[in-house]
């Protein structure tokens, strides 16, 4: 099997479902990673009226499109989030805005509902954020009190485990996209995520090479760590600028202002090693779709789009049955 190259929906979620559909066939991308906001998927109609979801899967089928993963990311976030502060408001309806407690059960709600509503659009995996309660923590000036890290796992752990819970009454798995503000955001962090919910079989991860890259975190070494764990893959590329006056830390400077210390880019535009990570993924037997998460602030979205496509049906090979000279070594 070929791995499907798919386009996730989420930078694209101010256009209608159809007109999506209609787009990324065009674009050439067999099926789509649908964003769990926007109209492109309702995760609590989905979760209470499979005719929903059969409606989304004949309008996908109307393109010649399959999906194998939704994702929640932004009800996610604020799951774990510590303050839920005016800047996730958007996150989550109208009535939530300016209640950080009102706005966590949203959250807490919404991942519940998107493995029922998973389960009933015929996929096996959502993708998501968690949110952390202690990002905030992540220089220790002031002094960290290491003992409120720990609490952060656990309190990761609580939040978590309900909702994996109800992911395994639906036979669905949870991939967590490790990136900086969530609790997992390099390999140790992972590490410390995983024993915290005892390395649970429905909690695994959304890989994508960009958020590690411009860190200076390998994403070969993170497959090679946790490749049993990798149940959807992100195909999305950054660039690292550093110039010796900026850092990644970001400056305080949006995406796409001039002097930030890295960008997203286009894939196969920046830094990541797209070769390397597909010949690990291929040696991991890994048989998902490829889902492009566009973002490049210095290019037509159309137009990245379109290019990501092209750029990775290249590397989309299939693996051979053997080795190369196997024939000219085997006993007769």
């Amino acid at each position: 099997m070929n791995n499907p190259i798919t386009l996730f929906t989420g930078q694209w979620a101010d256009l209608p479902f159809e007109t999506m559909c209609e787009k990324a066939k065009a674009f050439g991308y067999e099926g789509l990673e649908l964003a769990c906001w926007g109209d492109h998927f309702d995760v609590f109609r989905g979760a209470e009226d499979k005719g929903y979801c059969d409606e989304k899967i004949a309008t996908l089928k109307k393109y010649g499109l399959k999906t194998w993963a939704i994702s929640n990311h932004l009800a996610g976030q604020l799951i774990c989030d510590p303050n839920n502060d005016s800047r996730s408001d958007g996150f989550a309806p109208a009535d939530c805005a300016g209640n950080a407690e009102k706005k966590r059960q949203f959250g807490v709600d919404s991942m519940k509902a998107a493995a029922r509503a998973a389960k009933n659009l015929g996929v096996k995996v959502v993708n998501g954020f968690t949110g952390s309660s202690i990002w905030h923590m992540l220089y220790s000036f002031p002094p960290c009190d290491w003992n409120e890290i720990d609490k952060g796992y656990k309190f990761f752990a609580d939040m978590f485990n309900p909702i994996l819970d109800v992911f395994d009454e639906c036979g669905v798995k949870f991939g967590l996209e490790v990136h900086p503000t969530e609790i997992a955001y390099d390999i140790p962090t992972t590490k410390k995520t995983l024993e915290a919910i005892n390395h649970r079989d429905a909690f695994g991860f959304n890989f994508d090479p960009s958020h590690l890259q411009w860190q200076g975190i390998d994403p070969v070494k993170f497959l090679q760590t946790f490749g049993d764990k990798v149940y959807h893959v992100h195909m999305k590329d950054c660039v690292v600028l550093l110039d010796g006056s900026n850092g990644i830390l970001g400056s305080h400077l949006n995406f796409g202002e001039p002097g930030r210390g890295w960008e997203f880019c286009s894939v196969g535009r920046g830094d990541v090693d797209f070769e390397a990570i597909v010949r690990q993924l291929n040696k991991m037997a890994y048989e998902g779709p490829y889902s492009v998460e566009w973002e490049d602030p210095f290019m037509d979205r159309e137009f990245g789009a379109a290019d990501a496509c092209q750029f990775l049906k290249d590397y989309v090979y299939p693996v051979p049955a053997g080795v190369f000279d196997e024939a000219f070594t085997k006993k007769k």
